[in-house]
């Protein structure tokens, strides 16, 4: 038996649907080598192909049409956080509007659902919901704090020179307008709630984290990316903090640990602690703790503070 003959360069490395083997004039006989295995209707995978999100979506997406990838697998394409229990999941979701057969697919979930054409786009070759469409979509699996933080994440301000974009994904009036467009949606409640505690200045989602449980703990919302300098860009911020008790806030996340972030965390720790102001960091055990202890320490430090002259007064008064 001859081997088969090599597969196209495009098609030798990621899935593929039988669409793309026609166009490259490869035939049914071909499509059923032994090179070749099958990843459902009119998906084929080359040999020795490793599991890759992308590359499987944008099959599916070209071989379901009038279908897109959402919720969870959008989300995972836009770069959004997740929380850790869906990280490295193989199933792909994948909506339909409802005048279509519903999906029936092993290893993808299949939602039949009701979408304006502005919620969908092509990304990156693949048809997909927008994000603030996938928000929508992640209310009725997600918990409310991790929705609040995908939230935050697609309001908040990018740096372009990291993220190459200027724009946020969407603003707050878009997702609240999202909301009146699907009174019905399941999680359409949870929706809302989020919606009234999205703030735009989280760069993490345990920044959300923080600002939330500071304000479960019955604490005044803080403010976001605190300067010292307030409209001054070059003054050193903290992550959050208020300003008029002059408390800063920081959270140290895992990129906090390289030399050059570390220089640049100390020369804003310094900035603040000269400046006369009570600065606190908190990491990724604060975090396993749901900031409980962080939030103690916060209420202490937002106590109006007691002059010496006014301590000494209080010891020196007599007992009645």
């Amino acid at each position: 038996m001859h081997p088969p003959a090599p597969l196209p360069a495009h098609l030798s490395t990621a899935p593929f649907t039988v669409y793309e083997a026609r166009a490259a004039s490869l035939g049914g006989a071909r499509l059923r080598s032994s090179d070749l295995t099958s990843a459902g209707r009119l998906i084929h995978v080359p040999a020795g192909w490793e599991f890759e999100i992308r590359g499987l979506a944008r099959a599916l997406s070209a071989a379901t049409p009038g279908a897109w990838i959402s919720h969870l697998t959008a989300a995972v394409l836009l770069g959004l956080w997740l929380p850790s229990w869906y990280r490295g999941c193989r199933e792909l979701h994948l909506s339909k509007r409802r005048a279509l057969p519903p999906v029936r697919r092993e290893g993808v979930v299949g939602h039949t659902v009701l979408a304006f054409d502005d919620e969908l786009m092509v990304w990156d070759g693949i048809r997909i919901s927008t994000p603030a469409r996938t928000w929508l979509d992640l209310a009725r699996i997600l918990p409310l704090e991790d929705l609040v933080a995908v939230g935050d994440q697609l309001v908040r301000q990018p740096r372009p020179e990291l993220e190459g974009r200027r724009e946020p994904w969407a603003t707050l009036s878009q997702l609240t307008a999202m909301l009146a467009r699907h009174p019905k949606l399941k999680g359409i409640v949870k929706a809302r709630e989020a919606a009234t505690l999205i703030r735009s200045g989280a760069d993490s989602a345990p920044e959300t984290f923080l600002r939330l449980a500071l304000a479960a703990a019955g604490l005044p919302e803080p403010e976001l990316q605190l300067r010292i300098v307030p409209g001054e860009p070059y003054s050193p911020a903290a992550d959050l903090g208020y300003r008029g008790q002059r408390v800063a806030i920081q959270y140290d996340g895992g990129h906090h640990l390289t030399r050059e972030q570390q220089s640049r965390d100390n020369r804003r720790d310094e900035s603040f602690n000269a400046a006369g102001w009570r600065y606190f960091k908190f990491n990724a055990d604060d975090l396993a703790d749901d900031f409980r202890g962080a939030a103690q320490r916060v209420r202490s430090a937002l106590r109006p503070r007691q002059t010496p002259v006014a301590l000494s007064l209080a010891a020196a008064k007599p007992e009645v």
